[in-house]
């Protein structure tokens, strides 16, 4: 399948080519539509019978936000409701002007240990597991098509669906200790949330096929090798403490205006998502956004490039 350009994008790259290159590959966000007989309201129905935790947002002023997943009783598993409060959240996150960062996280001292087993046995037939699985491709992908940066900061366990949310975040920061695992094989199964073909682009399909085909724990060392994770943590027992280690990494890569930060994960989308020519062309349409802005401008009287 030909990957769909960012629905984002459309809103701000407003000259008619950068409009036409992605409305031909798809109207909107979503990799899945009614065109394919997609009816995102039928499977939300079915999630929302099996509720249990919460997906929260918290936006700063800063222009960072915190998302977490919090279901501690079951290591913050998604019931059928978190899946879509996740997408809700995305949403929300979608239509922030201000925004420039995202740190994805779990409560209580872990990340995610996939999905609750309790919605997954209630949808087992495939109709409905097929409709759960476009659902969450659908939500993943827009995650990762964000006008932020996105980072995940794993804790504990990253498990089956909780590792697949790993891999639609920009950077992933591990704490000694944690691990990621694509448990999916243990269950008869393989990702369904976009995680394996997102997992070809981070390690190569080499280290993906032993990650899956194995079931392997990634842990800190191993993330770091095979470029998994882009930095550890210690673990300091306080994840407070580790949510501001992840806030200051973070800043390193969102420091500047928000049109800025949004224009540089504009322009990153559309080069590893469209053809060359396409992404040249959609770079050029987002460069006139900035060009002459206030932040280029206040940038040319200091003189801030030999800064």
């Amino acid at each position: 399948m030909v990957l769909c350009a960012v629905r984002v994008l459309l809103r701000s790259c407003s000259a008619p080519g950068a409009r036409a290159i992605l409305s031909q590959r798809h109207n909107s966000g979503w990799v899945y539509s009614s065109t394919h007989g997609f009816n995102p309201d039928e499977i939300k129905e079915k999630l929302l019978d099996f509720p249990g935790g919460s997906i929260d947002l918290y936006k700063q002023d800063s222009g960072i936000a915190f998302l977490t997943l919090n279901n501690p009783s079951r290591m913050n598993a998604f019931t059928g409701s978190m899946m879509v409060d996740l997408e809700e959240r995305v949403a929300e996150l979608e239509n922030w002007p201000d925004g420039k960062g995202l740190i994805v996280h779990g409560a209580a001292g872990t990340f995610c240990s996939g999905s609750d087993l309790n919605a997954v046995r209630a949808i087992a037939n495939p109709q409905d597991g097929m409709k759960m699985c476009m659902f969450m491709q659908n939500t993943l992908t827009r995650l990762q098509r964000l006008p932020l940066l996105s980072v995940a900061l794993v804790e504990g366990k990253a498990l089956g669906g909780g590792a697949e949310l790993v891999t639609a975040c920009d950077f992933v920061l591990m704490v000694q200790g944690s691990v990621v695992q694509f448990v999916h094989k243990h269950m008869g199964l393989v990702p369904g949330w976009g995680g394996a073909a997102r997992l070809v682009r981070v390690v190569g399909p080499r280290n993906a096929l032993k990650l899956l085909g194995g079931a392997i724990k990634v842990d800190a060392k191993l993330g770091l090798q095979i470029g998994l994770a882009d930095d550890v943590l210690e673990d300091v027992q306080d994840q407070k403490t580790l949510l501001q280690q992840t806030e200051k990494w973070l800043n390193n890569c969102t420091k500047g205006p928000p049109a800025v930060i949004q224009a540089v994960k504009k322009v990153v989308i559309s080069g590893r998502e469209l053809p060359l020519s396409d992404a040249l062309r959609i770079e050029k349409e987002v460069f006139g956004t900035v060009w002459g802005g206030q932040a280029n401008l206040q940038a040319l009287a200091s003189k801030l490039k030999h800064k």
